[in-house]
């Protein structure tokens, strides 16, 4: 059995994005939100690497990295830690993980590598509301509604 549950992989697939934090040479951290994740495993969440120079070059010196996966409407989601491993356009490895990303169509001639993450530590991150006493029954509806009203304020309706 993996480090991954199902619920895992459902926050991956529904929120899309996950921030990616990497240690830069200096030591200070480097945050880069990342829209091409996917499951690829049980163990492993891999993403594609677009424009991503301070990541690679950052995990090219260290290859360790923590991503934040939020439901931004109950307020729950999922931290990973683990260790990358990078496959350059071009090489087998690159050419064995690219058909997973086939729903992504041409984007794909944009990547420039593809990162895997083996997955070593995975924990909850839920918001303080709930030490409160809040539900996700009770919060999902009123995030949804805040979401809603900045749309509609700022001219992006979805309508």
């Amino acid at each position: 059995m993996g480090i991954l549950t199902d619920d895992m992989k459902r926050v991956i697939a529904e929120q899309k994005i996950g921030y990616v934090a990497t240690v830069c040479a200096d030591g200070t951290p480097n945050l880069s939100p990342k829209a091409t994740m996917l499951v690829l495993d049980d163990d492993h969440i891999m993403f594609a690497d677009i424009r991503s120079p301070n990541t690679a070059e950052n995990l090219a010196c260290m290859p360790v990295l923590e991503m934040n996966f939020i439901d931004l409407f109950s307020r729950k989601g999922y931290r990973f830690k683990g260790t990358a491993q990078y496959a350059a356009q071009g090489t087998p490895a690159y050419g064995n993980l690219l058909p997973h990303f086939e729903p992504w169509g041409e984007l794909c001639s944009t990547f420039r590598g593809i990162i895997t993450v083996a997955v070593e530590r995975a924990l909850p991150v839920t918001s303080p509301a709930y030490d409160r006493g809040a539900t996700e029954e009770g919060l999902r509806p009123e995030w949804q509604a805040y979401y809603l009203g900045l749309a509609e304020t700022s001219g992006h309706s979805q309508r």
